[in-house]
């Protein structure tokens, strides 16, 4: 078994914090998966895709992408993970292209492979019209393809989606989610995070739900809607996790 991502117990908490965001978690993800990881908000999911793209330090535990420590190789790792954030991670005032070309050079591509994959990406993702215009009178949905054009320019081989569809219609949602699959069937890892279940249904291979900082359930969804009596994730989840509001503390 080849492992894209392994995980063992990592614990973590922000300083200001008297209680670890994760406890003691484990977790294995192969080579290939659709991974979904989901999870109540406060359960630790950001926590943890952030720590998984080096945006937050941690000391307690190991992780491995690839089969290398994280701690050990972070700038080495960047050329083999990409990560398409909630929030979108580019320059309004700048085009499609120049932003591309920008974090094209900032991951260290030459500029004939910034071009190239440029071109490949714009097309794809329905950006070529628009190439040169700021990207702040884009739309919700073409800004959202912008911020994933940004996050596979490198060809990762694994990618890192925390809410890749959030605010877009229906049309760019299932544009968005048949790319991941194609990506997927060219070998790219998928590791994702979103409150689309039905989305995610879809989507994923394999499924963990996460509270508390601690890992509950992980299997593929037909094993765990089997074990759980539940007829869809949604039903899982909240199976898993309860109903009671998990944002009402501040």
């Amino acid at each position: 078994m080849s492992l894209a991502l392994d995980i063992n117990n990592l614990n973590f908490r922000y300083a200001e914090q008297t209680k670890n965001c994760l406890q003691d978690f484990s977790l294995q993800v192969e080579t290939g998966e659709r991974f979904g990881l989901f999870g109540p908000n406060g359960a630790g999911k950001t926590t943890l895709m952030h720590i998984l793209t080096g945006l937050v330090s941690f000391n307690n535990g190991s992780i491995k992408l690839l089969g290398n420590e994280l701690n050990n190789n972070k700038k080495s790792l960047n050329n083999l993970f990409g990560f398409v954030p909630q929030d979108f991670s580019f320059y309004q005032e700048l085009s499609p292209v120049e932003n591309l070309n920008f974090f094209g050079a900032w991951c260290g591509l030459s500029k004939p492979e910034i071009k190239k994959r440029s071109e490949e990406l714009l097309e794809t993702l329905n950006l070529t019209d628009v190439r040169n215009k700021p990207v702040a009178k884009f739309s919700g949905g073409m800004k959202r393809r912008v911020n994933l054009a940004i996050g596979v320019l490198n060809n990762p081989s694994i990618l890192f989606l925390d809410e890749p569809t959030v605010g877009v219609d229906i049309q760019t949602r299932h544009a968005i989610i048949d790319y991941l699959k194609q990506l997927n069937q060219n070998g790219t890892t998928l590791f994702y995070t979103s409150h689309q279940l039905h989305e995610a249904e879809s989507l994923c291979t394999q499924i963990a739900l996460i509270d508390e900082g601690k890992l509950i359930a992980c299997n593929s969804l037909p094993n765990l809607l089997a074990q759980h009596k539940a007829t869809n994730l949604e039903e899982l989840f909240l199976t898993l996790t309860g109903k009671a509001y998990r944002d009402s503390h501040v």
